[in-house]
């Protein structure tokens, strides 16, 4: 059974295998101390706790799991964070991404359109003391425009598209963080950023397999 230490030498191992894609040899160290801090076995099934600190995702129930550590730790590394953002997250899941983004900045929005997820994930990281984490059920398609401009968003689940109102609702400079693709398909790890003049430029990262984007869309 694998330990903390385990996981983050495997982060460190993916992104080695990765560089040429990620262009980059190493992650931030504030979402590495991150990594470290967040107790990934909190977030999982008490039956499936044994394998909190494999590399890979792990089913959290409703037909949802909680990510790979790599891709947790990337896609937080991708949104270039500063200790005031305001993050929008849209898939809180289990609660574990929101848990790791609470540490590298001042407030996180998340959404999620399932509702038992949405009851234990709060009650979850209230138990934990994570307090700048605000929870609400919703379709994440469309955001969360009551706290826009957003500093940057990250997305969990994999959409057919870029969402426009996404786009929409990040400050210029930010960064949408969102795989793309259909389900149980090819999909990829995009960047979206929003630059001056509301122009966006996209850029692809690397391919990746994620649960798909429910919703009206």
């Amino acid at each position: 059974m694998k330990n903390l230490q385990h996981m983050l030498n495997d982060i460190d191992m993916e992104v080695y295998l990765t560089r040429h894609f990620i262009n980059k040899k190493v992650l931030d160290d504030r979402v590495m101390a991150a990594m470290k801090k967040v107790p990934r076995q909190a977030f999982l099934p008490a039956d499936l706790r044994y394998c909190a600190y494999e590399n890979s995702p792990v089913p959290i129930g409703s037909g949802q799991t909680i990510s790979q550590p790599y891709m947790v730790a990337l896609m937080s590394d991708l949104l270039s964070t500063k200790p005031s953002d305001v993050i929008l997250e849209i898939g809180t899941g289990s609660g574990y991404q929101s848990a790791i983004l609470s540490q590298l900045v001042q407030q996180v929005y998340s959404m999620e359109i399932i509702e038992n997820l949405v009851t234990t994930a709060s009650r979850r990281l209230d138990e934990l003391g994570y307090n700048n984490i605000d929870i609400r059920q919703g379709d994440g398609y469309f955001g969360w425009p009551e706290h826009a401009p957003y500093d940057g968003i990250i997305v969990t689940a994999a959409a057919p598209h870029i969402p426009q109102p996404l786009i929409d609702q990040l400050a210029e400079g930010a960064r949408l963080i969102i795989p793309v693709g259909l389900p149980y398909s090819y999909q990829e790890l995009m960047v979206v950023e929003k630059k001056a003049h509301a122009e966006i430029e996209t850029r692809k990262i690397l391919g990746v397999s994620f649960v798909p984007l429910t919703g009206r869309h």
